[in-house]
């Protein structure tokens, strides 16, 4: 429950932050790099522990709560304001996204999200549960990088040049990973702590991989 309430936090405040540009040394990167990440960390623990038919409800559960909250943006935009408030265009700023901007974020995350938790889940019975390291960066790079692969290519294509949009998804996967990379010892440590808490350790065999069957918990 927890960990449903922390991914899903994450993914929301970080389409909110998404808009600003920021540097990270000589790098070109969005605000929302800051945390986005953190939602492929707990989709890879979730996974782990109690396996696929758990971070598929996770993922549904963060989509619709991120299309709720989007709602609500709009709806709060569109509201007459009172005549004491006086910042609706920065307020619109901050809140709003185009639609395509909107769409693109949706369908990158069930991409991406969806494909980080099945190459976790796969790899967990090749591997017989060991190498949890090898195989948390081999699905962050496959869901990092199909989420920015799909997400760039709806909302800048015709935009950006070729040049630029291969550019934007390399640049954005590597940083991506790294950050993973970089939060693997902590992943290392909360996993075995979660198995050793909640006494399970979950192999999904004989699993459907429809990300469609949100009833079969």
């Amino acid at each position: 429950m927890v960990l449903g309430m922390l991914f899903t936090v994450c993914l929301i405040v970080s389409n909110i932050v998404e808009q600003k540009l920021i540097h990270i040394g000589p790098f070109e990167a969005t605000a929302g790099l800051l945390l986005f990440p953190v939602t492929y960390i707990v989709n890879d623990l979730i996974a782990e522990v109690w396996g696929y038919r758990k971070v598929r409800l996770i993922i549904w559960n963060g989509f619709l709560m991120n299309f709720l909250a989007v709602f609500i943006f709009r709806l709060s935009i569109w509201a007459p304001g009172s005549e004491n408030f006086t910042h609706q265009e920065a307020f619109e700023l901050v809140l709003s996204n185009t639609a395509r901007i909107t769409v693109a974020s949706f369908i990158a995350f069930l991409f991406g999200s969806f494909l980080n938790a099945y190459v976790m889940s796969k790899m967990k019975i090749l591997q017989h549960g060991r190498g949890f390291s090898v195989r948390a960066i081999v699905s962050t790079i496959v869901g990092e990088g199909v989420d920015s692969i799909v997400f760039f290519s709806i909302a800048f294509s015709g935009i950006l040049s070729v040049h630029d949009l291969i550019m934007l998804i390399l640049t954005q996967t590597a940083m991506k990973t790294g950050y993973e990379v970089l939060a693997l010892p902590i992943t290392n440590i909360l996993v075995k702590w979660v198995k050793k808490r909640e006494d399970t350790d979950i192999y999904d065999d004989n699993v459907s991989y429809n990300p469609l069957k949100i009833k079969e918990l």
